[in-house]
């Protein structure tokens, strides 16, 4: 199992900003631009997938605290895991986000040890996490709805609909592609 979460912006907003101008020109209204602090908002999501299917999409809070992990994790990820791996045969894989290492997330991963293989991540490593695929997918498939969404709810609904339509074999041709990059990274 992967997962990871990211974040959407309602608006790509990059803070640079280009406009050209002759001087007498600078005060002319085609010459200014208003801008959204933040992009306007935000959706933060969470999602996993395994060779077998994706697994939920949940919306969470800006700042993923160590509290809302380990819930997520107990609550999500132990019974898909338990479900999908009855023998404790499954890997699941996390980065080095702080509050992936948090002492309460690490205390439960102990307790739940025999029911799958918690994969360690290397320090400063590069992200080779399988999902950031899924969520540049999502994002392209956001950027080319026509309209836009113009609001939070309608970006988050855009989300959901763009996960759900992920192809069964696109999941699978990235569990192909990390099993390459772990033999790459052993030799």
């Amino acid at each position: 199992m992967w997962f990871n979460e990211s974040c959407f912006q309602l608006h790509h907003a990059d803070g640079r900003v280009r406009i050209w101008w002759k001087q007498h020109e600078s005060t002319h209204p085609t010459c200014t631009r208003t801008t959204l602090q933040a992009g306007g908002g935000s959706v933060m999501v969470w999602g996993m997938f395994s060779w077998h299917d994706l697994g939920p999409l949940i919306h969470v809070e800006q700042h993923l605290s160590s509290t809302t992990y380990l819930s997520i994790v107990a609550d999500q990820v132990h019974p898909i895991m338990l479900m999908a791996y009855p023998n404790g045969d499954g890997f699941f894989q996390q980065d080095n986000v702080p509050c992936h290492g948090a002492r309460i997330v690490q205390e439960w991963f102990q307790e739940h040890e025999g029911d799958f293989t918690l994969l360690r991540w290397p320090p400063q490593s590069p992200d080779l996490n399988p999902i950031e695929h899924l969520w540049d997918k999502i994002k392209r498939a956001i950027r080319q709805l026509v309209p836009q969404p113009s609001n939070l709810t309608e970006l988050d609904s855009a989300i959901h609909q763009a996960w759900c339509q992920i192809p069964h074999i696109t999941i699978q041709h990235l569990v192909e592609w990390s099993q390459c990059q772990e033999e790459s990274l052993q030799n």
